[in-house]
Formats: structure tokens, sequence, C-alpha cells
């Protein structure tokens, strides 16, 4: 048993790092039960590259669904990358080529082996996600029409002359 305190100088503040103790915590739990994997959407994209090869369709619709669930495995990776200032489709294409738990570390924007980076996931969190995706691709698939919104595009205000002042 542990006892962790939080301190902070405002409330707001406090709640966050509530949640990060709270998330460290569940995050080590789910590591605790069913071990890591390579972190920063690596093991997602090396799924990708073991399944590609195998998972084929004779029915032109089972495999759009098999394809974009596939697709999607190489989306966090791409964000991570595109988040940090990297070209996401160029780190996901070399992630694709690179050995087993060789990873792109975005904080240095080097290639490193994962596991002595410390750059881990829990297995049961990667897991999950792989599972929730691909109902949700299977519930699109088996739905006859789906609600959505359109997002509307917004113009920017136009700046007026210096002399409109």
């Amino acid at each position: 048993v542990a006892v962790i305190k939080v301190g902070a100088l405002t409330e707001s503040e406090l709640k966050e790092k509530k949640l990060r103790i709270e998330d460290a915590l569940n995050a080590t739990k789910a590591a605790v039960e069913e071990g890591i994997v390579v972190g920063g959407g690596a093991a997602l994209v090396e799924v990708y590259r073991e399944l590609k090869p195998t998972l084929k369709s004779s029915e032109p619709d089972v495999q759009k669904g098999i394809n974009a669930v596939l697709e999607s495995l190489s989306a966090p990776l791409h964000q991570i990358a595109e988040n940090a200032g990297f070209e996401g489709d160029q780190i996901v294409m070399q992630q694709k080529r690179a050995k087993a738990n060789v990873g792109f570390n975005a904080k240095t924007g080097k290639w490193v082996d994962m596991f002595e980076s410390g750059i881990v996931d829990p297995t049961k969190v990667t897991k999950s996600a792989i599972l929730n995706s691909t109902s949700i691709s299977a519930l699109f698939l088996t739905t006859e029409g789906a609600v959505t919104e359109i997002k509307e595009k917004t113009e920017q205000p136009q700046m007026q002359p210096k002399d409109e002042y």
C-alpha cells in the first residue's frame, strides 16, 4: 500500500496532477497484468506488418474493412510524429521497414531500441485499442446509414487597411 500526496497552487492544477497520477497508476496496473510492448505506435505498425500479407478477402466490402483497420494501425505513430514537428508519412514508412523493437523517439528525433529507451505501452491498452477499433469498423460496415456532423469552414477575419482605423 502506498500513499501519494499531491500538492498544487490552484484547484485546477491539483485536479490535473491528480488525473496524471491516476493515469500513471492505471497504466502501471495494466502493465503488471499483461506486460508491455514497444510504445510510440511502433507495436501497432509491427502488427500491421504481420497482418498485411495474411489478411485477404474475396469480398470487396470485407477487404475495404480490412484495409481500413490495417491503415488505422499507423495513425497513432503518424500523429505522434506530426505533433513533434516531423513528417508523419515519412516516419510511418521508415517504421514499416525498421527492425523489431526499434522505433522513432519523437522527443529526440532519433531511431532507438524502444525497450532500452523506456518507450513502452501496456499490452492491455494496446490490445484494447486494436479490439475497439476493429469493433467500430465492423459496426460501420454493417450499418445501413450513419449521421455525422460536417464541420463548417470558418473564414479568417480580414485585416482592415491602416487608413480605415
